[in-house]
């Protein structure tokens, strides 16, 4: 009768456990780190949503035009200009000129934003576009994965999709969407797929 296991039993064993650990281990990274840049998405939000009223009750900004109100808002956050990088939209296209954008900005918690202002104010006051990559240049650099956005208004910011019926928000966070409907989706207790 044989007792214990031989060398090539236990050499089978430690080679199935490793595959089952290599296999396993990226997703629960992709989790975390996923995990990670929705938390700084809520933070950064909850900042942003804030940003107008404190301005606004320590300068007057009536006589300013708009970009430079954004300017002053920003002063304090932008560590300098960095070059821009690809973002793609989470089904892997690259996004159209709406989303693109060529002046990008650091910060100094090395998050990057970029601003797009429309050259004419829209009937409903939106002024323009932020785009806000919560990790920087590091990757994915992908809509609703580490790069999330803010419709620019007269008074306030708005995240991507928050008009969207929640069921469009949660179609366009996933593999087959844009990610852009992210911004808002996350931060009403969406989760990543």
């Amino acid at each position: 009768m044989k007792k214990g296991f031989t060398i090539v039993e236990v050499s089978i064993l430690l080679v199935i456990f490793l595959i089952v650990a290599f296999l396993v281990a990226p997703l629960s990274l992709d989790d975390t780190t996923q995990a990670k840049n929705i938390s700084r998405w809520r933070n950064v939000q909850q900042e942003f949503s804030n940003i107008f009223f404190s301005i606004n009750s320590q300068k007057d900004h009536s006589l300013l035009p708009f970009n430079a109100v954004l300017d002053d808002i920003f002063a304090s956050e932008i560590k300098g200009e960095t070059k821009p990088y690809k973002i793609t939209f989470m089904n892997g296209t690259y996004p159209n000129v709406t989303y693109r954008f060529k002046d990008f900005k650091t910060t100094y918690s090395n998050a990057v934003l970029a601003i797009k202002l429309f050259s004419d104010v829209k009937e409903d006051g939106l002024h323009g576009i932020l785009m806000y990559d919560v990790n920087g240049k590091y990757r994915p650099n992908t809509w609703g994965k580490d790069v999330f956005g803010l419709y620019i208004y007269e008074d306030k910011f708005v995240p991507f999709g928050k008009n969207e019926p929640i069921s469009k928000q949660k179609q366009d966070c996933s593999r087959n969407g844009t990610g852009l409907f992210c911004s808002n989706y996350y931060l009403i207790g969406g989760n990543f797929d």
